[in-house]
């Protein structure tokens, strides 16, 4: 069997390697011209946490976990209101057996585990074609080329969704927030300690990262939806400070550096439904077929779960086979998470019965 899988980040290096483990062939397409760099801190969970140890990559994630301390509150004029040392807003409880680690470090570990695989980087799919007996694909750059199967890893804005499920309009619900994420140098010298500051329908979180060198920043707005190119780096900035001009505090130093940042991320706090996740020989993982959100703390554990059991269907069944029947119940109880409370994080309760909610 010989698979492509666009895609090279959480949910499609997860998936190469389980195929791979397999006997399966697997080639890995990835606009990017090469691994990403930068990112936000992620959770890994529950049942992700049991594909992490199959996969024999759990201890070298625990070793780069964040180990924050805890987090404060801060009013406009940048004075402590709350302070905990026994949560925080990224990754919830400090005493829990969730794994928070930044997203660069789990995606480096992720393709060391898919190491001699076959990876186009800064190429795309142009075209799908399923005859019923294979699945031929036009690239961007590369020849055209024929496939058993074909899944898309390719995230919120999936163009592999796109090619075979019609237009994101049809899938798509905003959730009513635009976030946007960069790094900076740690200005206020935070200490594996996060703060946080809201001021109406505008807000930030900062953490820091890399032994503390360099801190996270976390800018977000509430808007109804927007028309962008979300390809449009500095398009995305100037949205993204205009709404947060009025913040007080460090406010005016954050847009400085956003102004500046490089490894800039920007979208909507934005779920996917589809009706089926996979068409024919092509099928959809992670966010492409059910993004829960960055809200909803559990987007990489979805990721991880779904790409292992999507590797498991497709070996013993040559397609999707229970695929979806397998998934349903968990990544409705994750997209839950991102709507049960809308001024903060879901309970502690609803977090683990979430990244509890599957048998692997």
């Amino acid at each position: 069997m010989n698979v492509l899988v666009s895609g090279a980040s959480i949910g499609g290096t997860v998936l190469a390697h389980w195929l791979r483990q397999r006997g399966i062939r697997v080639t890995l397409v990835e606009r990017a011209p090469g691994p990403r760099g930068g990112g936000q801190a992620i959770d890994v969970r529950g049942a992700a946490l049991t594909v992490a140890r199959r996969m024999g990559i759990l201890e070298e994630i625990r070793s780069l976990r964040t180990e924050m301390r805890g987090m404060s509150v801060m009013d406009g004029d940048g004075n402590e209101v709350m302070r905990s040392e026994e949560s925080t807003y990224s990754g919830g409880r400090l005493d829990s057996p969730d794994v928070e680690i930044m997203r660069d470090d789990l995606t480096r570990i992720l393709l060391d585990s898919v190491e001699g695989a076959e990876i186009l980087w800064g190429d795309s799919i142009v075209s799908l074609d399923d005859d019923g007996s294979a699945v031929q694909v036009r690239f961007e750059k590369s020849a055209p080329r024929s496939f058993d199967f074909v899944v898309g890893a390719d995230g919120l804005h999936s163009n592999t969704r796109g090619l075979v499920f019609g237009e994101e309009a049809r899938f798509i619900e905003h959730l009513g927030t635009y976030v946007g994420f960069f790094r900076t140098e740690n200005f206020l010298g935070l200490d594996q300690w996060q703060v946080w500051h809201r001021d109406g329908a505008a807000g930030f979180g900062i953490y820091p990262a890399r032994g503390n060198a360099e801190i996270v920043v976390n800018l977000g707005f509430e808007s109804g939806p927007i028309d962008y190119d979300y390809r449009d780096a500095e398009q995305q900035k100037r949205i993204l400070a205009g709404a947060c001009a009025h913040l007080r505090w460090i406010t005016p130093k954050l847009l400085e550096a956003l102004a500046a940042a490089g490894d800039f991320y920007f979208d909507s706090m934005s779920q996917i439904h589809l009706p089926e996740w996979s068409k024919g020989r092509v099928a959809l993982v992670g966010d492409a077929a059910y993004c829960a959100s960055p809200k909803s703390g559990q987007g990489t554990s979805l990721a991880m779960v779904g790409a292992y059991v999507l590797a498991e269907e497709l070996a013993a069944t040559g397609g999707p086979g229970r695929y979806q029947e397998r998934m349903a119940g968990f990544v409705a109880l994750n997209q839950a998470l991102a709507k049960e409370n809308p001024a903060g994080p879901a309970s502690d309760e609803s977090v683990r019965r979430a990244a509890d909610g599957i048998t692997l």
